[in-house]
């Protein structure tokens, strides 16, 4: 008799269902076949002994054990309560007839626990589309699942949960995983702009950023408070909508970020990597296609601190992505997408020595070398950068002064407002802020007045901007009209969005 259980393998975001087949016939030997990897083929070792240790033993017969379709290469240790549970089928332990509308993955050890796997949350939304209704996962992996709706999430610790369970003696409210209203949430510990002294004309483009999600360069001597201010963004920024947090959350779940994590991602992420990242860990890839941090940040923001110091090479390849909103990982094994909607934030000095441009007049650096350090940045990456805010140093009148600036809190809900104005303006869209606006939106949704066509043109001719930078001024007005609550964009918006595009004037 055949036997069937089934599981599912994770090709970047998208999920193949994997269907294992057992069969127990005259003769000797134990096979698996399907194009398994190493940790595959090694599953059998380690499920007969984990087998061993509940009192089963394996038949001195002949086992194949299948896992199709054949035709894609199944990686990993995911695979091994799969084939236990279609062996414990086929030698009658398990019903047979209460397998078929399960999915069952985790990985065995020897005594027989299970241990954590990546991507279930993936795998249980696409597998539930599918008519799959129950899912066996390991305890801590199947707790990021817990808010999809239609399902019934089973975490598991030992091979003896799973037996009962698919037996039908096990219903304990410990095994089943349903939306838990007690799971704690506990807010990212963020800085507050109350602590910011001064530097207002900083924190009005942080706020413009926020509420429209446009990408945005701080430029200013060393201590200024640069970093600090970059810090504070995941304070103004609002909750992800039901539908941005299963996007996020999927793409943590497949990174392995998840695991032990109550239900869905309920912030925007803030990934801020090191200069010395590589460019697989920035942009995503390597043996198993694993997202990067640009993907990891999606629908939040990444951060690159002293831009200056990542390799201009490695920032170039940024370029695409960052106008695409996706990344294409393309290798001889593989081709996987990952969404890569993020508010790219970075900060630099202004020169090498970093007081250019300072009251205290301690820069020494010639035009040359000003040019050169500024030229570290490519002009097309630049370009892609809707906001430049060069950051002055804060008076000391200011940096000493009692008073609180304003909070978080009041700029937040200022962003909220912006944010649901544009929820509203695409719904249907498929986007959700002013900065994912296509060329066709834009002549949809930020028509300019005739009076202010004539006005644009000057602008374009005086600055040489790109068509890119055109459009960019065009969403940045878009959202300062937002915030300003007008349904027109102003010709205020305009000249205040102009002032943004400092580094249009500089020669890269």
């Amino acid at each position: 008799m055949i036997c069937k259980t089934y599981a599912a393998a994770c090709i970047g975001l998208n999920v193949v269902t994997v269907t294992v087949e057992t069969d127990i016939s005259g003769g000797v030997g134990l096979y698996i076949v399907g194009m398994p990897d190493i940790a595959v083929k090694e599953s059998l070792m380690r499920i007969t002994t984990a087998l061993r240790s509940y009192g089963y033993s394996i038949p001195g017969k002949r086992i194949v054990i299948n896992l199709a379709p054949a035709d894609i290469r199944k990686e990993g240790s995911s695979f091994d309560l799969a084939i236990a549970v279609a062996l414990l089928c086929a030698m009658e332990v398990i019903d047979a007839s209460r397998i078929s509308d399960f999915i069952v993955m985790g990985e065995l050890a020897l005594d027989g626990k299970i241990r954590n796997i990546y991507g279930t949350l993936p795998i249980a939304d696409s597998c539930r589309e599918r008519g799959f209704k129950k899912f066996i996962f390991p305890h801590d992996s199947a707790m990021e699942a817990v808010d999809l709706d239609g399902i019934t999430i089973y975490g598991v610790r030992t091979l003896a949960d799973v037996i009962a369970i698919l037996n039908g003696s096990l219903e304990s409210e410990e095994l089943i995983m349903r939306r838990q209203a007690e799971c704690d949430f506990h807010p990212m510990a963020a800085n507050d702009f109350c602590h910011v002294k001064g530097q207002e004309q900083a924190k009005r483009g942080l706020e413009i950023a926020a509420a429209g999600g446009h990408n945005l360069i701080l430029i200013g001597s060393p201590g200024c408070g640069k970093t600090m201010m970059a810090s504070c963004l995941p304070s103004i920024l609002p909750p992800m909508t039901k539908e941005e947090s299963v996007q996020t959350s999927k793409i943590y779940s497949v990174a392995g970020k998840s695991i032990g994590r109550c239900g869905l991602l309920r912030e925007r992420p803030f990934r801020s990597p090191h200069n010395s990242a590589s460019k697989v860990s920035l942009l995503g890839g390597g043996v198993a296609a694993m997202p990067g941090e640009l993907s990891l940040a999606h629908n939040g923001v990444l951060y690159l601190d002293e831009i200056t110091l990542f390799s201009r090479a490695t920032l170039d390849l940024l370029r695409q992505p960052l106008e695409d909103g996706k990344i294409v990982i393309s290798r001889a094994r593989y081709r996987v997408e990952y969404p890569c909607e993020v508010m790219f934030v970075a900060s630099m000095n202004p020169c090498p020595c970093g007081y250019y441009g300072d009251e205290s007049g301690k820069c020494q650096c010639s035009q040359h070398d000003i040019k050169n350090y500024m030229a570290r940045v490519s002009g097309p990456m630049m370009d892609r950068i809707d906001m430049h805010v060069y950051v002055k140093r804060v008076p000391a009148e200011e940096l000493v002064a009692e008073a609180m600036a304003e909070p978080s809190s009041v700029i937040a809900a200022r962003v909220a407002r912006a944010r649901q104005i544009q929820q509203e303006r695409f719904a249907g869209e498929g986007i959700f802020t002013n900065s994912a606006m296509s060329a066709q939106m834009l002549s949809r949704y930020c028509r300019l007045p005739a009076s202010q066509v004539e006005f644009m043109n000057r602008i374009i001719e005086k600055l040489g901007l790109s068509a890119r930078a055109y459009s960019r001024i065009l969403k940045l007005s878009r959202t300062i009209s937002d915030l300003a609550g007008e349904k027109d964009i102003t010709p205020e918006a305009i000249a205040e969005a102009i002032q943004y595009r400092n580094l249009d004037r500089f020669e890269m």
